[in-house]
């Protein structure tokens, strides 16, 4: 019966422990976005971005030709640290103060993550080839969205391929 009362008492505790975070939850958690998401873009996601696509493909030119892979495993490193950078914008665009409505906006958001969690494995396995087709599928993504939100505004410039 000794041994009983404290594990009674820890299990209240940690009963009333759960019970008031689950009240926390519910009342929701204040965001205080620093900007708005065009300063997100601009100041987050394309630069990572430019790090992905500065990374994968050549450029070709009549000197030769110059591969952009990484040639370090730090190099491979910054380029998985980016692609982590533009999925969890995805997540961030999602949030209250940055979501625009419940269709388009959301599904381009998610869209976003995926593309950028495909980067990252592939700079993850260090493969060159796949990064080069998933940077891709991160700017149709990118020009996707500019179409529906951004009309007026120039899509990115930089491209997954150059050609100069």
């Amino acid at each position: 019966m000794n041994r009983l009362i404290p594990t009674l008492f820890v299990f209240a505790f940690l009963l009333t422990a759960c019970g008031q975070q689950e009240s926390a939850e519910g009342t929701g958690i204040p965001f205080k976005p620093t900007g708005d998401a065009l300063h997100l873009m601009h100041f987050v996601l394309e630069p990572a971005a430019d790090k992905i696509w500065d990374s994968a493909g050549q450029i070709i030119t009549a000197e030769g030709t110059r591969d952009l892979r990484p040639t370090t495993d730090e190099g491979w490193l910054a380029v998985e640290q980016s692609a982590t950078v533009v999925a969890e914008t995805g997540n961030l665009l999602l949030m209250p103060g940055y979501a625009r409505d419940e269709g388009d906006w959301r599904e381009l958001s998610l869209a976003l993550i995926d593309a950028g969690l495909r980067a990252k494995a592939a700079a993850a396995a260090q493969d060159a080839e796949q990064l080069f087709d998933d940077g891709g599928h991160l700017y149709r993504v990118c020009v996707s969205c500019h179409s529906v939100y951004v009309q007026g505004l120039p899509a990115p410039t930089t491209t997954p391929l150059r050609v100069e």
